[in-house]
């Protein structure tokens, strides 16, 4: 059943407006997502809004029409408010027209199925939420069964991090780890480790990759520690025909990730 919101202070905006908050959206385990195309996404991968807000004078769509049949089927709660008030919940001054507020997904290794693909995406320390959602556009590209967080990572679930991977992060599996947890579970089983280097590494091109290849990339600025580089079973390199002694973390990893696809697919 659609209800109308009309003021500032009412107790849903304010929920919704806190979940912009990285411990509120933790103590709730809920986050934002905006805009048809990124909630459409999720509901056809299975993730249904339990709070769907539409901005009136909105115009009508078919998909907006599903999503909120979805939610009304699945027992959620469908708002209409005006757009300023839209405005104050995700925090931009020209919101979508519509917006959702989600339950966070479990993010531990043990919800994952290594066998689902043959590449996985691993970052260690990844800093900007940017970054981050990128690298889940990729691994939504290239076909990755998801991406592994290790260390202190930006959110996954914040608002810049959900915008940036432009839906995939309702596609892509994410987990999230201390390297003390990951190197045991990813020794648990099939898998190689695979480490964007420049110590003692080989030329990302014709390296020896294998499936399921987890390919792991390090803080924007600092790279991957020692440790963590010589527990990779395969250190690779890509060559720097500039001044720049190397690529932004998520680009070196989209540039990885499509060189793995093209060596498992020959």
């Amino acid at each position: 059943m659609r209800r109308s919101i009309t003021g500032f202070s009412n107790p849903t905006v304010k929920y919704l407006r806190a979940l912009r908050d990285k411990k509120h959206r933790r103590r709730e385990g809920r986050f934002l997502a905006e805009g048809l195309r990124l909630l459409t996404d999720a509901l056809e991968a299975g993730r249904v809004p339990e709070v769907l807000v539409m901005a009136e004078g909105r115009e009508a769509h078919p998909l907006l029409d599903a999503l909120e049949a979805a939610v009304d089927a699945a027992g959620g709660d469908v708002v209409e408010t005006s757009a300023e008030i839209l405005s104050k919940i995700t925090g931009k001054d020209n919101p979508q027209t519509v917006a959702g507020a989600f339950a966070e997904f479990d993010t531990s290794l043990a919800a994952l199925d290594r066998a689902r693909a043959p590449i996985w995406l691993v970052a260690q320390a990844l800093r900007d939420p940017g970054n981050l959602g990128t690298m889940l556009r990729t691994g939504d590209a290239v076909g990755a069964g998801g991406l592994i967080l290790l260390d202190d990572c930006a959110d996954p679930f914040s608002v810049e991090a959900v915008r940036a991977s432009m839906g995939a992060v309702f596609t892509q599996a994410i987990a999230q780890a201390r390297w003390e947890e990951f190197l045991p579970w990813l020794r648990g089983g099939a898998g190689q480790l695979v480490g964007a280097s420049l110590r003692d590494a080989q030329p990302y091109r014709g390296a020896p990759y294998a499936a399921p290849c987890f390919i792991l990339v390090g803080n924007e600025s600092r790279g991957l520690p020692e440790a963590y580089e010589d527990a990779c079973d395969l250190r690779v390199t890509l060559p720097m025909r500039g001044r720049a002694d190397s690529l932004n973390a998520a680009m070196a990893g989209a540039v990885l990730a499509y060189e793995v696809l093209a060596s498992l697919e020959r």
